[in-house]
């Protein structure tokens, strides 16, 4: 196996810097003078935490602003500190632990850089990676299920294309966009016949049918349904707030408008975005 390239001086930088912030965090919890709000906190309650700082690093990438992704990383960093923090006071293991258990993985996963190139390209790659990851969950203990290792905190749209895709592994799957696009036409037919059952229950089991299939049909076009979601909720807004605008130029309050009116604000919107295409 080669060995991994020495620390730069920008590396060490970082070192002494994150050695700074772990004693921050270890003296924030310290019983005697630390801060009462993060000695309150355990595991549980700094969770939500740390996944709305991943969403505030997604959105700094998304607004192509580096100095707010600084911080966002920042932020998020401070999470991993707060973790280990609680860990070694737990006598679990603490962020150093954590720092090489990820640097020994990234160079088991890339055998590719770290002992000898195997021409392989990113999808060949990728293919290897997954098949590492499959084989680092089998050594962990009986598998009783392809499924087994998929988060369920995820965001359930990611989790349903998680769920699809190592269902794909097994050849459950579509080999074309054609039959999904019949089975999101029989998904829609069965959400109709709940709602005319008027079971709430019902509706709800359909609605969702109709979601995983739809990130099902995502999967298969090469798609990320996450951010095609994300997209669709940016051009709401964006249309949203324009017709809020438009109306407000001729004196109007948008939530005083009848149905008819906002629909015709939001196509004049939409005509105004294709000609400014």
């Amino acid at each position: 196996m080669a060995t991994p390239p020495s620390p730069s001086d920008a590396d060490r930088r970082a070192g002494e810097a994150f050695a700074r912030l772990l004693a921050i965090m270890a003296r924030l919890r310290e019983p005697d003078g630390g801060c009462p709000w993060d000695l309150q906190q355990d595991f549980a309650t700094i969770a939500p935490y740390t996944i709305e700082e991943a969403y505030e690093v997604a959105e700094a990438i998304s607004n192509a602003d580096m100095g707010e992704l600084r911080d966002e990383l920042g932020d998020l960093l401070f999470q991993v500190a707060f973790h280990g923090q609680m860990a070694r006071e737990g006598g679990h293991f603490d962020a150093g632990d954590v720092a090489e258990a990820i640097a020994e993985k990234m160079i088991r996963r890339h055998p590719h850089v770290f002992e000898s190139a195997d021409g392989r390209d990113a999808a060949g790659q990728t293919e290897a990676w997954e098949e590492m990851k499959a084989a680092e969950r089998a050594g962990k203990g009986p598998q009783t299920s392809a499924l087994d290792g998929v988060a369920y905190a995820l965001p359930a749209l990611m989790r349903a294309e998680k769920l699809q895709k190592r269902a794909a592994r097994t050849g459950f799957d579509w080999s074309q966009p054609e039959p999904i696009l019949e089975k999101l036409d029989e998904e829609i037919g069965e959400v109709r016949e709940a709602i005319a059952g008027g079971h709430a229950g019902e509706i709800e089991e359909e609605v969702g049918d109709l979601l995983f299939v739809c990130a099902n049909l995502s999967r298969q076009l090469k798609l990320d349904p996450e951010t095609a979601l994300r997209k669709a909720n940016d051009k709401f807004e964006r249309r949203f707030r324009a017709m809020e605008t438009l109306a407000g130029a001729r004196g109007e309050a948008f939530s005083d408008l009848t149905l008819d009116a906002q629909e015709d604000l939001w196509r004049a919107v939409k005509q105004a975005e294709k000609a400014g295409d």
